[in-house]
């Protein structure tokens, strides 16, 4: 009951927070290019998870796609603040985005191929998110949206360690392709840290304990139980 409580004071913050901001806001073109790219690289990274997990039935990568789906859902209230139209379509693998299309092709069969490779992808995608959202939180001069990317830059580097960490379990030693190997080494050797909702993202392998509810947007797909995570 205190966790629905206490996620449900931190929405409704955000929704405070962003509604305090004039709909007429006029924001630069990097600012709205940024907002477009995150929406549509949340939901890659929700319907990649939901397949993986669909096809090696490892709990994180269902815990996870929920958390995803909520990182979408805080990129929905961008849109509906700033007045931007939604660039995602509802249909999963599907993106208006030509590279996030090809790269999720990329990332599927890739991730098809073992499940070390799933995990691989797992933290690749975390990469990439957080390569992206420190960008973008750099060129930001908007407080909610970088409120907004903070808050989801926390819950990347909670799933990048929660994927190497199983990957770790397995005896294999992620090597980045995004990050600088000092940028990789502070994330992965950090504590996890809260966000909007809590996590429970690392479990032991294999282990089915700990479940997680998916967002509104994603409702009718993936596992649909009910647990916290960034």
């Amino acid at each position: 009951m205190k966790t629905i409580l206490f996620t449900l004071v931190n929405l409704l913050f955000l929704v405070l927070q962003l509604s305090g901001y004039s709909q007429n806001v006029s924001l630069p073109a990097s600012e709205k290019e940024g907002i477009l790219l995150m929406r549509e690289e949340e939901k890659l990274a929700h319907d990649v998870y939901t397949l993986l997990y669909e096809k090696w039935q490892l709990q994180p990568f269902s815990n996870i796609s929920g958390s995803e789906s909520r990182h979408f859902e805080a990129m929905g209230y961008l849109l509906e603040t700033f007045e931007l139209n939604d660039p995602s379509y509802p249909k999963a693998g599907k993106f208006r985005n030509g590279e996030l299309a090809a790269l999720y092709d990329s990332l599927v069969s890739r991730g098809s191929e073992s499940l070390l490779a799933a995990l691989e992808v797992g933290a690749y995608i975390e990469e990439v998110d957080i390569r992206d959202l420190k960008e973008l939180l750099a060129i930001s001069s908007n407080d909610a949206i970088s409120s907004v990317y903070s808050n989801l830059l926390r819950g990347s580097e909670n799933h990048l360690r929660a994927f190497t960490r199983q990957l770790s379990w397995r005896e294999v030693e992620y090597v980045p392709k995004m990050l600088d190997q000092e940028t990789y080494s502070a994330i992965v050797g950090a504590a996890n840290q809260r966000g909007n909702r809590g996590n429970c993202i690392n479990a032991a392998p294999n282990s089915n304990n700990c479940k997680q509810q998916g967002g509104r947007q994603f409702r009718n797909r993936g596992n649909q139980s009910g647990c916290r995570n960034n």
